[in-house]
């Protein structure tokens, strides 16, 4: 039976041969149907938190003929999981987003807690989608904004307290630095002002993956302005902006990526001139 539990949960969608699903296809992950319920096997990447995660939304197919794709909730703590921990990518190291291997995992009937026969998928619901795109922004999208807010929060203490031999002040006091501090506040004035309407839910869908992928360009901007000003201070490991860089960065791999929120966008706006 489903539990009522509180614990951490995250969707395992991404795979190895599939890439990202959200470029379409089938995942190979293969939910076989058992007299008692459900069979998973299959292998996902990329499971951000995976050795915190109480249950797992695992995206699989059916095998049956035509197959249901869908979402098969998972106990984490399920006998067949195993974790392979390769997760060395350049930034968000902390987050332990490794593979993990599904090895005749059973699960209940009731498990199968949204899924669809591949040959009719549900009818679009206009409002739940949006509503989910604009909570995706507030979520998502405020961890890479962060990241600029602590990237600009360093720039401006290393400024202030930079004192250069042969200028006999702070690098604070130059209008060099004083502008470049404010284009980074004005990157993120937008980005705190997109934030609260992603928040507030008031974006339609479209919006608020523009929305996302603003944020995150202004983030990854704001951090390029910081490290073009600090120079090899900038980049050191004993300062934490070279972090900041390799974190920031990894906004562009979240969906919606750019190109697919800029052509709904793009195609909208013909449509609605139609």
């Amino acid at each position: 039976m489903l539990s009522n539990t509180v614990g951490l949960i995250n969707s395992l969608r991404v795979e190895p041969e599939l890439g990202s699903p959200a470029r379409g296809g089938l995942p190979d992950t293969v939910a076989t149907r058992r007299a008692e319920g459900w069979d998973i096997s299959g292998h996902k990447i990329y499971t951000t938190g995976i050795e915190g995660l109480r249950w797992l939304a695992v995206w699989a197919r059916s095998d049956d003929n035509p197959p249901l794709v869908g979402t098969w909730l998972v106990p984490g703590d399920s006998p067949g999981i195993s974790v392979v921990k390769s997760w060395d990518h350049a930034g968000m190291r902390a987050t332990g987003s490794h593979e993990v291997i599904f090895n005749h995992v059973r699960v209940a009937a009731e498990h199968a807690v949204d899924v669809w026969p591949t040959d009719a998928p549900p009818a679009a619901q206009a409002e739940p989608f949006r509503l989910f795109a604009n909570r995706q922004t507030a979520l998502l999208a405020a961890i890479y904004d962060s990241i600029a807010h602590a990237a600009h929060d360093w720039l401006v203490r290393w400024l202030a307290g930079r004192v250069p031999a042969g200028l006999g002040h702070p690098l604070s006091r130059l209008p060099r630095g004083q502008e470049k501090v404010g284009q980074i506040a004005g990157l993120l004035l937008v980005n705190r002002s997109l934030l609260e309407q992603a928040a507030a839910l008031r974006f339609s869908a479209i919006e608020a993956n523009l929305a996302k992928v603003t944020i995150t360009d202004n983030a990854i901007q704001a951090v390029n302005i910081a490290l073009e000003l600090s120079g090899n201070h900038g980049l050191s490991r004993q300062n934490p902006l070279e972090r900041h860089y390799r974190n920031v960065l990894c906004g562009r791999v979240h969906t919606p990526q750019s190109d697919s929120a800029w052509l709904a966008a793009g195609n909208f706006v013909f449509q609605s001139q139609g």
